[in-house]
């Protein structure tokens, strides 16, 4: 499958998205840059933890139903998600006075599916293996929009837009880092390097418990799990990638790799503690490897990481990992 996105779309999302989304802070920690020892070493965390829903989920969702039709807005929006897609959609969805639907996994967490109420959705609570099944049931019944959480190209346009503002703040990169679900923001993320920095190399990184995306993208074709995987990065635990996704990420992805459930702890521990700012697992993953010396950088590298998001169950984390 050819690419159906490209860095025009990005660019254009961009536009669209000026004066509603929040420009989110671009952070840098000197003991950070120091930990592998690479002379001149610098790291950018593009801080989505504080765009509106907490994530950068709210993007893309607003790029993609901003775009609806007058009969589609009027039949109302729907999405299964695990939580940050779900808020995104939901805020999005009521600010353009559109009816949003979010099939939510029963395990998803309370932060995020009460965040989701908040913003004037209606949940249908489901098993996590069944999402996909019941989302289909009720567009067949109700004649609902879908709003795919990755597998759609207005989604991924929008996601981008996080890499592309980053690109704005500090010029080019060497290298760009981006955590990896079902893989609608490294797409973006990709498209958005291959207009506004084409020397920089985009690198995915999964959980090592849930690398699907990885298989998937060194093989050339979907490869899906047959469970979810029960990483603490809950907002990874994708089973697959999704068409287009994957398509983007074998042309502009130029490497992946993964970080254990340890590594992610030790990362977000250092973040909370150290640099003063909350981010949920699934953000600490895209840094693990830079934090931990897995993924060593040459001398002098300029290097960007997406930090996803940070709605986290505080009281979850603090008596999993911190004690």
């Amino acid at each position: 499958m050819e690419p159906t996105v490209t860095p025009t779309d990005v660019a254009a999302a961009a536009q669209r998205l000026a004066g509603i989304v929040h420009h989110t802070p671009v952070m840098h920690s000197r003991t950070l840059n120091n930990l592998a020892g690479s002379p001149g070493r610098a790291i950018y965390l593009k801080c989505e933890n504080f765009q509106r829903v907490g994530a950068f989920k709210f993007r893309g969702a607003y790029n993609a139903v901003s775009q609806l039709s007058p009969a589609e807005k009027q039949a109302g929006v729907i999405t299964h998600s695990s939580g940050n897609h779900a808020q995104g959609l939901a805020l999005a969805a009521r600010l353009l006075g559109v009816p949003a639907t979010i099939v939510m996994p029963h395990n998803a967490p309370l932060i995020k599916r009460r965040a989701t109420q908040g913003y004037g959705a209606t949940i249908v609570p489901c098993d996590a293996l069944e999402r996909e099944a019941v989302t289909a049931q009720l567009i067949a019944a109700q004649g609902y929009t879908l709003i795919h959480p990755y597998d759609n190209d207005q989604i991924i346009a929008g996601q981008g837009t996080a890499a592309w503002e980053l690109f704005d703040e500090i010029g080019e990169l060497d290298f760009l880092f981006v955590p990896v679900g079902g893989g609608g923001l490294i797409s973006g993320c990709a498209l958005a390097a291959a207009a506004r920095s084409p020397r920089c190399q985009v690198v995915g990184v999964e959980p090592a418990i849930a690398a699907d995306a990885n298989q998937s993208w060194r093989e050339g074709a979907i490869h899906t799990l047959d469970y979810v995987p029960q990483t603490m990065a809950d907002g990874l635990r994708t089973r697959f990638i999704g068409q287009r996704n994957l398509a983007i990420m074998r042309r502009y992805v130029h490497d992946m790799t993964t970080a254990s459930e340890a590594d992610i702890a030790a990362t977000l521990r250092f973040v909370w503690e150290r640099m003063k700012i909350i981010i949920e697992p699934s953000s600490a993953v895209a840094l693990a490897p830079l934090y931990t010396g897995q993924y060593p950088l040459p001398a002098g590298a300029r290097a960007g990481v997406i930090i996803s998001g940070g709605n986290v169950d505080i009281a979850h984390v603090q008596s999993t990992i911190f004690n």
